[in-house]
C-alpha cells in the first residue's frame, strides 16, 4: 500500500524483496501507487513492481493520468479493478448509450464489453463475481436450506463464466477506439490511496462512500 512518507515505502518495498527472495511468494507488486509512490519505491528497489493495481475502467481512457504510460516505461504492468465501476456498479457508465450499442451489436452485457476493452488495451483485469463482491460481503450461495446441499450452479460461478467469456470474443479497432475516447466518468485511478498520492479517499471518506451508498 501506499505511504506519504517515501521511506515507508522503501521500507515496506524491501520486506517483500526479501519475501520473494526466500521463496515466499512467486511475484510481488504494488496497488493504488502514484507517480509519486512509484518514483520513491524505485529509487532503491533491487526488484522492479510487476503490476500496479488501481481503478481503470471506460471513461478513463487508456492511460489514466499519465499512470499507466509511466508505470510501463518502468517495466510495471497494469492490473485493473473497478471495470464496472468501484466499488459497486456504476450507473453512467453501464448506461452509456455507446458501451450499450456496442454490447447489443456482439450480443453481451454492457459489464462484458467493459471489462473486454480493459482485456483488449493489454492490460490485466480483476472481476467479481457479484455486486455482493463490491460492498463488502463475499456471499455467494443463495442463502437458503432447499438449495443448501444442492450442486446447482452459484451466482459466483455464473458471475465468473459471464466474465471469463470476455476472452471469446473481440472488440473491433473503431470499438475499440469508441470506448478508449470516452472521457465520463472520469474516476482517480488511485481514489482508494493514502494522502501521499493526489485527490487521495482515506479510510473514513471510503467508509462513508460506502454507506452512501446504501442512502
Amino acid at each position: 500500500r501506499d505511504h506519504p512518507d517515501a521511506k515507508v515505502l522503501q521500507s515496506q518495498w524491501s520486506a517483500l524483496e526479501d519475501a520473494l527472495a526466500k521463496g515466499q511468494t512467486r511475484s510481488i507488486g504494488v496497488i493504488n501507487f502514484c507517480q509519486f509512490s512509484l518514483t520513491s519505491v524505485l529509487a532503491t528497489a533491487k526488484v522492479t513492481p510487476a503490476v500496479n493495481y488501481y481503478l481503470t475502467h471506460v471513461g478513463m481512457g487508456l492511460d489514466p493520468r499519465g499512470l499507466r504510460s509511466f508505470g510501463e516505461a518502468r517495466g510495471i504492468r497494469t492490473f485493473a479493478y473497478g471495470a464496472i465501476g468501484e466499488p459497486g456498479p456504476n450507473k453512467e457508465l453501464l448506461q452509456n448509450p455507446i458501451v450499450n450499442k456496442i454490447a447489443k451489436e456482439h450480443g453481451v452485457s454492457p459489464e462484458a464489453v467493459a471489462v473486454r476493452w480493459i482485456l483488449q488495451s493489454g492490460a490485466a483485469v480483476s472481476v467479481r463475481p457479484t455486486v455482493e463482491f463490491g460492498l463488502g460481503s463475499a456471499a455467494c450461495l443463495p442463502k437458503t436450506e432447499e438449495n443448501k446441499n444442492k450442486q446447482t450452479r452459484s451466482r459466483c460461478d455464473q458471475g465468473l463464466a459471464e466474465r471469463a467469456a470476455s476472452f471469446q470474443w473481440e472488440l473491433t479497432s473503431s470499438e475499440m477506439s469508441e470506448l478508449s475516447g470516452l472521457t465520463s466518468p472520469n474516476d482517480n485511478p488511485t481514489l482508494f490511496s493514502s494522502a501521499g498520492c493526489p485527490d487521495a479517499f482515506g479510510p473514513k471518506d471510503y467508509v462513508k462512500y460506502i454507506q452512501s451508498l446504501g442512502s
